[in-house]
């Protein structure tokens, strides 16, 4: 495998075999520093400036072609990211984002070939259902991934925790995953169910998926 990887020139990166390794072992993988803390605050204070400009729309279930409003389900704000969009902070993000799915396809051959990221904002209370990111019509999505930017002081107690409901060998598994300021999780999106607990604060993040197709 050294040999293969030294003809096609190619770095291996350690962060992301962890990922992998995390992946197959377990379905999904925590990291605390897929983005830099300058990047985190770069994107959250974007991402507040145009919260404050009231840009946000009430999320949706279904996908695009079939969305409906359920507040019973769902109860965050979101705002599609848009790659060719010049934004420094964007830009950051979505170099980061590149590189992996580029190393993923080379390594694992997911044969991943798209991509979409919203920002989402979840008020005191709200919350988003247990539920799966993929559609009976669509299942292109093949990794999901959500970053936090939540303020440097969220703590625990301050709720909106993932929750990732796994398949053990005595049965399902809840993990618990609190989202910490500079915080991913990325997981299999065909595979596992998961809920965002009510928060207790405003919750911030970018959630998307990595998508073949």
């Amino acid at each position: 495998m050294e040999e293969l990887y030294n003809q096609l020139d190619f770095a291996v990166k350690p962060h992301y075999e962890k990922i992998i390794s995390d992946i197959l072992e377990n379905g999904y993988s925590v990291v605390d520093d897929l983005l830099s803390p300058v990047t985190v605050n770069a994107l959250r204070t974007d991402l507040l400036e145009k919260y404050e400009d009231d840009l946000f729309k009430k999320a949706a279930i279904g996908n695009r072609l079939n969305e409906v409003v359920q507040t019973g389900i769902r109860g965050d704000f979101i705002l599609w990211m848009d790659e060719n969009v010049i934004n420094t902070s964007h830009k950051f993000f979505f170099d980061r984002i590149n590189d992996l799915a580029s190393y993923l396809n080379r390594t694992c051959f997911l044969g991943i070939m798209r991509k979409e990221f919203h920002y989402a904002v979840y008020p005191e209370g709200k919350f988003y259902a247990r539920h799966l990111d993929t559609f009976q019509n669509d299942d292109r999505r093949k990794l999901s991934i959500v970053c936090y930017l939540n303020e440097d002081d969220w703590q625990p107690e301050h709720g909106g925790e993932l929750v990732l409901y796994l398949n053990g060998e005595n049965g399902e598994i809840p993990k618990t995953i609190y989202p910490l300021p500079g915080r991913a999780v990325i997981f299999e999106s065909r595979d596992i169910e998961h809920e965002v607990k009510p928060a207790k604060r405003e919750r911030l993040s970018i959630t998307g998926w990595l998508k073949t197709r």
